[in-house]
């Protein structure tokens, strides 16, 4: 058990060593997409893009203005939290929002503070939102991204619209997409860590349940009855518990900021926190990953990290899935 716990540990700390960067690099202007895939998708290493969409109509048009005329009578999904935290860990729960229908002028009402509300509220919806609630929109961009496509010989399965208040984070996880992150308007913070760094990350499994505001104005957690448990990372990276979750401080996580009229290639099965500026406004393309030799030792990695006598937890029995160097018992 300690030599597998031990390899792991060199496993990550190689892949540092041998490629990942310490840093988010920018690129200049839209690569060639013999060069986007050889130098990011295949290392699958993040960078940002400059001037990768200065043609968009939206850079210059998405105000708020423009916005409440356009598409202020559309009725959209929105995600509310009291905390701002929608699907995350709280307690012993995996939390979603409370999801309502809203029109999008009222949305921007709260945003622009002309409405004051209870909780802290998100159009996040995925599964492609732009283009199903909010097609008036595709016109002011594209609904791909030309060089992505062709690089991966695929279009992209979903392109999602984000508008949010400055309160509203998205806990770290992992998606298995190639994801085209674009800033219209404000600025997004994201933390980052790589698959590799996965040893270190604790899971644990969680009851799901969803928010639900009271005639009090106070919200409830409501657990789902006969749903399965839903594996999720407790840990919080802004203010992370090294008592609670000692392995985490052998992660490398990187930190960067993406501009209005930056592009953040995301990799898939990469780790990520996100923040943002208040009324920032962002639309990413997720491209389905493939399914290959990447993939399957990810999956190796994610067994080895969850075999039972090689993880420790201190937040409860419910718990699984992390991966302790052996010195993490004396520090």
């Amino acid at each position: 058990m300690d030599a597998v716990q031990e390899r792991l540990t060199e496993f990550s700390q190689e892949a540092h060593e041998l490629y990942l960067n310490t840093s988010v690099p920018y690129l200049d202007g839209p690569p060639e997409p013999l060069d986007f895939y050889r130098d990011w998708i295949g290392p699958n290493k993040p960078c940002i893009i400059r001037n990768a969409f200065s043609h968009w109509p939206a850079l210059a048009r998405w105000t708020p203005d423009y916005l409440r005329e356009k598409i202020g009578s559309k009725v959209v999904s929105v995600a509310v939290t009291p905390n701002g935290y929608a699907d995350a860990v709280a307690g012993n729960y995996f939390v979603m929002p409370e999801e309502r229908k809203m029109s999008f002028s009222s949305v921007l009402d709260i945003i622009e503070g002309k409405v004051q509300r209870n909780g802290v509220f998100y159009v996040q919806k995925q599964c492609s939102n732009l283009l199903q609630e909010l097609p008036e929109l595709i016109d002011d961009l594209e609904p791909h991204v030309a060089w992505m496509s062709a690089a991966l010989g695929k279009m992209p399965d979903a392109v999602n619209f984000w508008l949010g208040e400055e309160k509203a984070i998205t806990s770290m996880h992992k998606d298995p997409y190639e994801n085209l992150y674009c800033v219209i308007s404000g600025e997004k913070h994201f933390i980052l860590l790589p698959p590799t760094d996965r040893p270190f990350i604790p899971y644990g499994v969680y009851r799901p349940a969803v928010y639900l505001e009271q005639d009090s104005g106070e919200f409830k957690v409501v657990g789902t009855e006969d749903s399965q448990k839903v594996p999720w990372i407790p840990l919080d990276p802004l203010e992370p518990d090294l008592e609670q979750y000692p392995q985490y401080r052998w992660a490398q996580p990187l930190r960067c900021s993406v501009k209005a009229g930056e592009m953040l290639y995301l990799p898939s099965l990469w780790f990520h926190h996100v923040q943002q500026s208040h009324g920032c406004t962002a639309v990413n393309f997720w491209y389905d990953m493939e399914y290959d030799i990447k993939y399957n030792y990810f999956q190796l990695l994610e067994s080895l990290c969850e075999a039972p006598g090689r993880h420790e937890f201190r937040n409860g029995s419910d718990a699984h899935g992390s991966c302790s160097d052996p010195s993490f018992e004396n520090q």
